[in-house]
């Protein structure tokens, strides 16, 4: 059982980026599927979720209107398109996955990818 997240780079402010998380040894289709980001000397936030059931979407106010989050189930695959992007947004960005439902709570989630480094700066 593996998540594999990629996508990660330098990009200047008020470009963008898509992060994927693929998943190996398990179906996404029945996990929620969830992006943290941790930046230097800060603590691991929540993002964004993707409910399984229904496709359903969360984002935290820091990102809402910039990044959308969807998935490809025949590809296996949860994407995250970050729009409009801030110095602020520079982190490593996560994707987990939970066998029961959307939490931002890291502690809620099975399945952790290692993690893609995201720098905007000009």
């Amino acid at each position: 059982v593996q998540l594999q997240a990629s996508g990660g780079g330098l990009v200047q402010p008020g470009g963008s980026l898509r992060l994927s998380c693929a998943a190996s040894g398990f179906t996404l289709d029945y996990y929620a599927i969830g992006w943290f980001r941790q930046a230097p000397g800060k603590e691991r936030e929540w993002v964004s979720c993707i409910k399984s059931s229904d496709g359903s979407t969360f984002y935290a106010d820091s990102v809402k209107g910039r990044f959308t989050i969807s998935r490809d189930n025949g590809k296996n695959t949860v994407y995250l398109q970050m729009n409009k992007l801030k110095p602020e947004d520079t982190a490593v960005y996560y994707c987990a996955a939970d066998r029961a439902y959307c939490s931002a709570q890291s502690y809620e989630y099975d399945y952790w990818g290692q993690g893609t480094l995201v720098t905007v700066s000009s």
